[in-house]
């Protein structure tokens, strides 16, 4: 059987799908390759205190099971909270047909995912704990987008820089939108966020069996997660799909999975680094934010929005195909 589309149609789907594979691949190659080996120039965040924490009083003084705060002692109303906070950052992206609702969404489904997995009684030893990094992570990224958002770009650390930038200026197609807000929030923030809640319980055992069990319901989740951003925003985001099998969904895993393992060693060096001093702490932090940077740099060059229209294209389908949550 022949295909009935235009050929002018079906050159645009095979260059579509080349970028997806190349995007994938590319990530892929560069997340297997070495961190710098000298510091960046360091950047200094200064981040923002924004009233989304006010629902969260002492949200960054650290895990205390015996805290009366929601989100220091880790209770499960503590990610409800995060999430509602999420789906208000994404409804006026989601109304304007901003391509930085990809990323928006996908972290929203993602932190919903998280809680059914905390909800299941024995899936992490400590949920309190793993409740409260999932608060601090969103802290990170919210603190990015607040950033963004008030017109303090220098501000912005590298790699969020340049995943706002390709989606303010409609310049990567949605797999693109969707790698740089994973690369931003995972290799950038995750270090630091891991540093800053501890690497191992009261008792000295690691805390990385709970870190590592989050993969399990983030495999189950990706590929329908990548379709619903297909079906919202941009029909081509899961075009690197291979018919017949789960080829996309399984690339798509092994990066995330590749990334929160170096994202785990960078924590150790930011830990050990720590105890070394300020100036050695400052250089580890550096190399941290310059590997995050190369990636994003990669990801938005082999992601790059390069067929006339698209983004025209990407903004009428989603103004004809929005859903509520």
């Amino acid at each position: 059987m022949h295909s009935s589309a235009h050929p002018d149609q079906r050159s645009r789907r095979r260059a579509r799908r080349t970028v997806a594979r190349t995007a994938l691949a590319a990530a892929l190659t560069i997340a297997g390759t070495c961190l710098p080996a000298g510091p960046a120039a360091a950047e200094d965040p200064d981040p923002l205190l924004v009233p989304w924490n006010t629902l969260l009083p002492g949200l960054s003084a650290g895990h205390d099971p015996s805290s009366s705060d929601v989100c220091r002692s880790g209770q499960l109303r503590c990610v409800d909270a995060v999430i509602r906070e999420m789906q208000r950052r994404w409804a006026p992206l989601d109304r304007d047909c901003s391509h930085r609702a990809v990323f928006s969404l996908l972290y929203l489904r993602t932190t919903e995912a998280y809680r059914e997995a905390a909800r299941t009684p024995g899936f992490f030893a400590d949920p309190g704990w793993v409740n409260h990094y999932d608060a601090v992570f969103a802290r990170y990224y919210f603190d990015q987008e607040d950033l963004w958002r008030a017109g303090r770009t220098r501000e912005v650390a590298p790699a969020w820089r340049t995943a706002f930038e390709a989606a303010d200026t409609r310049g990567v197609v949605g797999l693109g939108d969707v790698l740089l807000g994973m690369n931003g929030h995972i290799n950038r923030d995750l270090p630091f966020v891991l540093a800053e809640i501890g690497l191992v319980a009261p008792d000295g055992t690691s805390r990385k069996p709970d870190h590592d069990r989050v993969y399990e319901f983030l495999n189950a989740a990706a590929e329908s997660q990548l379709a619903e951003v297909a079906r919202r925003y941009d029909p081509t985001a899961d075009d690197a799909d291979v018919p017949g099998t789960t080829l996309d969904a399984t690339a798509a895993f092994q990066l995330v999975q590749t990334w929160r393992e170096v994202s785990w060693r960078n924590a150790e060096r930011l830990v050990a680094a720590r105890r070394l001093g300020p100036a050695a702490y400052a250089a580890t932090a550096a190399s941290v934010e310059a590997y995050a940077a190369a990636e994003a740099r990669a990801i938005a060059t082999a992601t790059a929005d390069l067929l006339p229209g698209t983004a025209e294209r990407r903004e009428a389908w989603c103004r004809t195909h929005r859903e509520p949550l």
